[in-house]
């Protein structure tokens, strides 16, 4: 445990919403056949198929790099990414506990792929690029037993690794110009690689599966052929498909009972195709690249991951897809919870604006702008409209029930929208830009009129919080100053300044404070009227605090930041209550639901997390 996290309590995450779809073959189907199995920044999610409940698996401390299920279901293993020249860790977990077996550290940096044998005996890890190595390890005493490069020095590094399905003592690893089969020789500790003859080809192999016979196995290539190999032997029977290859790589197969193959294409192409000689008998086109293929039973249903973090679910009767999860798949910048209300919360990222319902992980709306970032939104204390800020130099106003674009007031930073906030009587915007300028914008029927520039801070606008009477607000920038605002006579009526880069500012409910944070990783307390600093305490031990966000009743605050930690805090000591650990990237944005219950925060890695607020209010 962190060091950071050690002695304090622990918040309860409650729910999850995303999935990381760049995993390859990170979504599996338990073989008890209840459980969807997938990653989601470092922690694991075990997701029940019939009534979406969710338990977690969390002990990884960065993102996770790959998953794989033991053939008797007993165990789960995970591996993680790490910085580089630091160790990464993988994990065997009880799956019956849910609970750590065993954490084996070896690898350097990632690891890219794991392989139970078909007797539990063994797990076989891949290291990524910086690594190169396999490593066998014993599950009973959780040591290694012996290692090796994975890769010959003239090939390429290895990609996929997949154990026999008869013998625990053969595996097959692939990657860039290698394929090797491998068997254990367990009384010298060692193992020894067979190179598969492929003749002159040159082959890069992204993914491997085994017949469950041993006969042959199948790889996927990047140059979007399938090679089908004899595998005692080692040497190439057939290559296909020849004329129709998959566009942009074969990322995955699956073989089904029948002989069939699944095979997922990097172009979303989702293929039902013949054993024997490759021929398409069933196919569907997904929206993005196919990452991960998922059996369920006797293979009569199936489960497929994509690249853009959704998930489908498809039958092999009538082959039709089914978009059973969406989340995003790049970093979520904002979230934004109407006044009041905590049944809903809208999160705002590149290219889209999604609307979510708080008490289940279902996507309600979504509005697309293609090749834009919203960076900042807010919904309205009225809830009539949506209001967004985005990189282009745009503010856009939608509706939130049909996502309906109303109105645009363009050119309104020409470095880009950066923040936005409205007024409780939705009757003015302030918004905030890349070159500093804060603007006053007032919204009518017929359109939108610009009430003012305000020309102070030298740097780009992080954070914008608007008074509960609409007559000041405060404004929070790179260029170390916090500037509150007359939004009457709309000059600056007080400032403060700290050596950092400021990422957000709060209003206490009662308005007499302000806190701030920024990158020098501290949490600020400053009086409103004099603009001076009551009090100042360390928010966390590495990493900017990039967000923030105080409850109601102004007893509590929340905070989340580079170190990847969701901390509660009591605001009157300045201590940390609670800690939530789950979070696989930075954290950009958190709030406290108006009825106290709940917290919702997002990350650089798209994940959006909840959970369960410890300090509910009396009321």
């Amino acid at each position: 445990m962190d060091l950071e996290t050690k002695g304090v309590t622990q918040l309860e995450l409650e729910a999850a919403i995303g999935f990381n779809g760049n995993v390859f073959s990170g979504l599996k189907v338990h073989t008890d056949g209840e459980h969807l199995i997938y990653p989601l920044g470092s922690t694991v999610i075990l997701n029940r198929i019939k009534d979406g409940k969710q338990e977690f698996l969390q002990g990884h401390t960065n993102n996770v790099s790959c998953v794989a299920i033991s053939k008797t279901g007993s165990y789960i293993a995970s591996g993680q990414v790490n910085a580089m020249g630091f160790k990464a860790m993988i994990i065997i977990w009880d799956y019956a506990q849910r609970t750590i077996y065993a954490q084996l550290l070896l690898h350097k940096t990632k690891v890219e792929a794991l392989s139970f044998s078909p007797n539990d005996k063994y797990l076989v890890s891949l290291g990524g690029q910086d690594d190169g190595s396999i490593v066998v390890w014993n599950i009973e005493t959780k040591q290694a037993i012996c290692g090796s490069p994975a890769s010959s020095p003239s090939a390429g590094h290895c990609l996929a690794v997949e154990c026999s399905n008869t013998n625990d003592n053969i595996f097959v690893c692939g990657g860039s110009e290698t394929l090797r089969v491998w068997e254990l020789d367990l009384p010298n500790r060692k193992i020894r690689p067979t190179a598969c003859q492929i003749g002159k080809m040159k082959r890069n192999v992204k993914c491997i599966e085994i017949e469950a016979n041993d006969q042959f196995m199948y790889c996927g290539t990047s140059s979007g052929d399938i090679m089908k190999i004899k595998l005692k032997t080692g040497f190439l029977s057939y290559c296909g498909p020849v004329k129709a290859k998959y566009s942009l790589g074969v990322n995955v197969l699956r073989i089904l009972k029948s002989g069939d193959l699944l095979v997922g294409s990097g172009s979303g192409t989702f293929t039902l195709c013949s054993s024997t000689n490759f021929k398409t008998l069933k196919n569907v086109q997904l929206e993005k690249g196919v990452t991960s293929i998922a059996l369920r039973g006797e293979g009569k249903e199936f489960f497929v991951g994509t690249e853009a973090a959704q998930m489908y679910r498809l039958s092999y009767a009538d082959f039709k897809a089914e978009l059973i999860s969406t989340s995003h798949s790049s970093a979520v910048n904002e979230i934004a919870i109407p006044l009041g209300i905590s049944e809903l919360f809208a999160t705002c990222s590149q290219d889209d604006i999604r609307l979510w319902r708080t008490d289940k992980p279902k996507e309600l709306l979504r509005i697309t702008v293609l090749n834009m970032t919203c960076n900042s939104l807010h919904i309205m204390a009225d809830g009539h409209c949506i209001i967004s800020a985005w990189n282009d130099g745009k503010i856009r106003v939608f509706a939130p029930e049909s996502g309906q674009l109303m109105h645009i007031i363009h050119d309104a930073d020409k470095m880009g929208v950066t923040a936005i906030a409205g007024t409780r009587d939705c009757k003015r915007i302030v918004s905030g830009g890349g070159k500093g300028q804060v603007r006053a914008w007032e919204l009518h029927i017929r359109g939108h009129r610009l009430l003012e520039t305000m020309k102070e801070h030298k740097a780009t606008v992080t954070c914008i919080k608007i008074k509960s009477d609409d007559n000041e607000c405060v404004t929070a920038s790179c260029d170390g100053t916090c500037i509150i605002w007359d939004l009457v006579r709309f000059v600056s009526l007080n400032r403060v300044i700290a050596n950092t880069l400021f990422r957000s500012v709060c209003y206490h409910p009662e308005e007499y404070q302000i806190i701030t944070s920024g990158t020098d990783r501290k949490v600020a307390y400053w009086d409103v009227y004099e603009g001076s600093a009551i009090r100042e305490v360390e928010g966390a031990q590495s990493g900017a605090i990039n967000c923030m966000h105080i409850s109601q009743d102004g007893t509590h605050f929340v905070t989340g930041g580079d170190d990847k930690l969701v901390k509660v805090w009591d605001y009157m000591d300045g201590t940390v209550t609670h800690v939530g650990a789950a979070h696989g990237g930075s954290i950009t944005s958190i709030k406290v639901c108006s009825n106290n219950r709940i917290i919702v925060s997002t990350s650089t890695d798209g994940a959006i997390l909840r959970w369960r607020f410890p300090h509910p209010s009396s009321s």
